[in-house]
Formats: structure tokens, sequence, C-alpha cells
């Protein structure tokens, strides 16, 4: 029995080779904090599981990030890593990790350590409880800039209202039992993934843990004002056709605005007065403009998504690996 309590093979009540805790860590130009974040969680695991494996995925980094990556995987066995060829994105990384992991149960972490690694002992014992899926959940989310709030609230809220699906403040430090990355990894075949909500939206018993965010022990972070929107739009129409029906509505209200216009037009007409002029026409078409643009907008990121996955592109492409005894041990598959 380890310090945080019984292991994951006294749980289940197999032999000590059936089942592991597999931690993934997705990269992107951390070549200053990735050896630091290894050993941390390292440390944690070591008290928490007899066997486990740490898989670092590198987004196509362009510093040494993989280099390093190497370096902790030649030292220390349970340590792997692969890189992308290029930069596929974060929700690309997890896919490949989750594709790679051979653990009963996995858990997902960010390199920077904003993620406390201390709180993975609570989340295996929720797990040894009979939870399927535990959720980090952000208990500080108030400190953040205002700006950032508001997009995740708005977020959150169209996914909550449209989608049913409850993100909250809830972040990409999670953990999943095995049948939950089988249906991730096996049963959703999208290309365009959101995977905070995806783990809501398989199901199975779920509880959340809270954490405080803390702050990064190295490096800068990576996310771009444009990269945020483009994940947000990501999460929106991958969970929700809603946005949809804003079409009929604005049709709808350009149907209304052209009856009122006509009414008005008629009853001038019929007093003998001029129907209004210039300034009203001008007016109902930049509205209409408007309206239309909008509806093409939502339409086409709808369309662009369809595009897309229709084009059956692979996630990810693996450039190299490190710690894995043969490349064919990565599911390196086009879904």
């Amino acid at each position: 029995m380890s310090a945080c309590g019984p292991t994951i093979e006294e749980k289940l009540g197999i032999g000590e080779h059936a089942s592991m805790l597999t931690i993934i860590i997705p990269a992107y130009n951390e070549v200053a904090g990735i050896a630091h974040a290894v050993n941390e969680i390292k440390n944690v695991a070591e008290k928490c599981a007899d066997l486990f494996e740490i898989i670092v995925v590198d987004d196509g980094s362009t510093d040494a990030t993989f280099g390093k990556i190497s370096e902790l995987a030649q030292m220390d066995q349970r340590v792997k890593g692969m890189k992308f060829s290029r930069n596929f994105g974060k929700e690309s990384a997890i896919l490949a990790g989750l594709r790679a992991s051979s653990g009963n149960v996995v858990v997902t972490i960010d390199a920077d350590l904003q993620h406390p690694p201390s709180l993975i002992p609570e989340m295996l014992a929720k797990w040894r409880q009979g939870a399927k899926v535990v959720h980090a959940v952000k208990s500080d989310s108030f400190k953040n800039h205002y700006v950032y709030r508001l997009r995740a609230n708005i977020v959150a809220g169209i996914l909550e209202k449209m989608g049913g699906i409850k993100i909250g403040n809830s972040s990409d430090f999670k953990l999943l039992d095995r049948m939950a990355v089988d249906v991730l990894v096996r049963e959703v075949s999208e290309r365009g993934r959101f995977y905070r909500g995806l783990t809501y939206w398989v199901g199975f018993d779920q509880v959340s843990v809270p954490f405080a965010v803390v702050s990064r022990t190295a490096g800068t972070g990576k996310w771009t004002l444009l990269s945020l929107i483009s994940l947000a739009i990501t999460a929106i129409v991958s969970f929700t056709s809603a946005p949809l029906r804003i079409v009929t509505v604005l049709g709808a209200l350009t149907l209304l605005i052209g009856f009122v216009i006509g009414i008005e037009a008629l009853i001038s007409w019929f007093r003998g007065q001029a129907v209004s002029g210039f300034a009203t026409i001008i007016l109902t078409l930049l509205i209409l403009g408007s309206f239309i643009m909008i509806s093409l907008g939502i339409i086409g990121e709808y369309l662009a998504r369809i595009y897309d996955e229709i084009k059956a592109r692979p996630s990810y492409l693996v450039e190299s690996i490190t710690g894995f005894e043969t490349y064919n041990s990565i599911d390196n598959s086009k879904k």
C-alpha cells in the first residue's frame, strides 16, 4: 500500500503488471520548465501508484523541448515522449496521449504546473470510490483578467443553455477511467475536438474537485486571443446547432421589418403623403445586410466544420518518439 492509500493494483485485485496510471502532458515550447514539471509530477506519482508512465506530447515545438524530453526518457524508462511534425494544437496533443496511453486510469495535466500535481492523489481517491471521470475545477477564476472571465462565461453559458454541456470553470486537468478513454479514442471520430466538453459528454459517474490556479514556474503562456476565439468557436459548433436557429430568428426579424415598413408606406400613400425618404431606405438596407452577413457567417462556420471532417486528414502526425519500444506502439490513425 502506498502513501496515498491502496494502489491501482490493490484496488483491482489483479497482478502488478495488469494496470497502471498514465499521466499525459501536452507541451509546446516548454524547454525552460519541462524537466521540472516532469520531476514534480513523477514525485507525486511515485507516492500514489506502484506502476505509472508519463507521456509528454511535444506539439511541434520550435525550441529544444523534445530534446529535453528525450533526456528525461533516457534517465527514466517511465517517461515517454512524442513530437508532432508541426503544431497541431493542444486538443490533438491530448488525443495523441490518450491513444498512446496504457494505463487503467489516465490524468491529463498542463506542462506549466498551473495545474497542481499535488491534486492527483485526491483525484485518484475519487476514482477508487467509483468515479469514471474526475474534473479539476478552478476555484479562483475571479482572479483572472475580466476579458478571460467574460469569454469563459459566454462559452460556458452557451454550451450549457444550448448544448446541455456544463463545463463551468473546468480545465484540461482531468482524470479518466480507461472506460472513458476508450470511448474518446475509439468511439468519437470527430477531428475538431473540444476535450473539456467531450469529457462531460461521455457521461458515466463524474465528480469535480476544486483547485487554485498557481503561477507559471517557467516560460510564458502560449494562448493568443485568436487561438482562444478559435477554441471557443470549436466548442460551440461541436456541441450545439442552436446558433443556426439565429438565422431563422434574423429571417423573422427581417420579415417583420419589411412588414412594418410596407404598412408605413401604404398609410403614407393613402394619406397622400410622401413615402419615407433616403435615410429610411439606407437604414433598412444596413439592417438587412447585417442580418444576411451574420447568417452567412454562422452557416459558414458549420460548413467549414463539415468540410474539415470530410477531408478526413489525420488529427496529427508524429515525427519522433522516445521511450516507446516501437513506433507501432502508438496509434497514429487518421481518426
